[in-house]
């Protein structure tokens, strides 16, 4: 009998490579290459007909923005297909209509490849969903905050002192929550809103000041839970990822504890529930928009509410 390929040897260690790599790529802050976001050995290749409609996309949420009478807004993408760990949205970043680079630019941290260390970028909002991993089915999350937590955290965003007292730390793309060794995107974010909400100083030990702060306010990151125990030898040999500042208990039940938009999400929604959520999904030439933190289902399928429009 010939074995089937799900039955053949290698065939579930392969699958799990391949989910190693989703949650390796899916989980790193890509560097800011020529206006286009990029991981550092797999470069996103669009046609023009994709750019065109990223384009139209980012103008329509940039639109949103415009008109919301906010300053500060929190803007997520999904990348890497993540729904196996949970996770749908992978990136996130602050996104500033006071920014010195152009109105609603985003400011975010990234691995910069060639430097081999975080950075924090810049960038419109077109480049900021460039780093998609393909534009046939985009997806972004934009939560808007009641008055004093947007001005509290414009004022930490805009001020580099600020902003750069929280980068320190070596790149990790899976930084664990409560440990200061290693650094990523969205833990820069986590760590921003805890430094703009707890007025914490910006000196040599802001990383530490910021997550006590969060920590006592009840922010609690994302649980990846890797099913299969071999997998975390696999994670083991990706440059991007690391161990060592996890907890053993953790490691032992293959856990780690990471800071993702949904985790940011989460703290925001209870801290402000006066805040507002808008989610936008676009498939083809349909974009479909959704006001509410009940997110947009698989396919960009509208729901009564929701508003469909279209990029040509």
């Amino acid at each position: 009998m010939v074995p089937r390929a799900a039955d053949a040897p290698g065939f579930a260690l392969n699958r799990w490579r391949r989910a190693a790599a989703a949650l390796a790529f899916g989980l790193a802050c890509a560097s800011a290459q020529a206006g286009a976001l990029r991981y550092c050995d797999a470069p996103t290749e669009m046609s023009h007909e994709q750019r065109d409609r990223l384009f139209r996309f980012a103008e329509l949420v940039r639109t949103e923005l415009a008109g919301s009478g906010q300053r500060v807004a929190l803007l997520s993408r999904a990348g890497i297909d993540l729904t196996r760990f949970g996770e749908r949205y992978s990136h996130a970043g602050v996104t500033l209509l006071g920014s010195a680079m152009a109105p609603w630019s985003v400011r975010q941290l990234y691995y910069a490849c060639e430097e081999k260390k975080p950075r924090i970028f810049d960038q419109g909002i077109a480049g900021f969903l460039l780093g998609d991993e393909g534009a046939a089915a985009a997806r972004v999350s934009v939560v808007l905050l009641p008055a004093p937590a947007g001005a509290a955290l414009e004022r930490a965003a805009l001020d580099d002192r600020h902003a750069l007292a929280l980068l320190r730390g070596d790149y990790s793309a899976n930084a664990y929550v409560w440990a200061q060794r290693y650094l990523n995107c969205n833990q820069w974010v986590a760590e921003l809103l805890g430094m703009a909400w707890g007025d914490t100083p910006a000196g040599d030990d802001a990383r530490a000041r910021a997550q006590a702060w969060l920590r006592g306010a009840g922010y609690e990151a994302h649980a990846f839970h890797v099913p299969f125990a071999p997998m975390m030898w696999l994670v083991a040999a990706i440059p991007w990822l690391h161990h060592i500042d996890h907890p053993s208990e953790d490691l032992a039940q293959a856990v780690y504890r990471v800071s993702m938009p949904s985790a940011i999400e989460a703290f925001v929604q209870r801290r402000w529930p006066q805040a507002r959520r808008v989610e936008f999904c676009q498939k083809g030439t349909r974009v479909v928009v959704r006001q509410g933190w009940t997110p947009i289902a698989e396919g960009c399928t509208p729901e009564p509410g929701d508003r469909v429009l279209t990029l040509d």
